[in-house]
């Protein structure tokens, strides 16, 4: 069992930056990857970004390129969500997600997930 633990959410200005981190117990594989995906009022969960844990692949949603980055902390168990030029759209509580694979089109093939860290982005 892993169980992914989210923090560092909060209310931040447009244009802002925050740092969301996953530390998760239980053991994650190299072939596991952390994802973080977002939900937003009324909208369906979406993928952000993924990271295997073995380093050789890492994936955006195309509306967070450039500004996002995903990064692994001082182990496999600990990966952070670096948001930069934050937007009132990137509004949206955000989840930590372990599983086999980065396919963030699939949100149900993530078996482990987090209870989410809200994001507000807001003026």
């Amino acid at each position: 069992q892993v169980h992914p633990v989210e923090s560092g959410g909060g209310l931040v200005q447009p244009g802002g930056s925050l740092r969301l981190s996953c530390v998760a117990s239980g053991h994650i594989y190299a072939r596991d990857c952390v994802a973080w995906f977002r939900q937003a009022p009324g909208k369906e969960r979406e993928g952000v970004a993924c990271r295997l844990t073995n380093g050789l692949l890492t994936t955006y949603d195309d509306s967070v390129q450039v500004r996002f980055n995903i990064a692994q902390g001082i182990d496999a168990n600990t990966v952070y969500l670096l948001m930069n030029s934050l937007k009132p759209e990137n509004t949206a509580m955000y989840y930590c997600a372990v599983g086999p694979g980065c396919n963030m089109e699939r949100p149900q093939a993530f078996p482990y997930w987090g209870q989410g860290t809200q994001v507000i982005v807001s003026s």
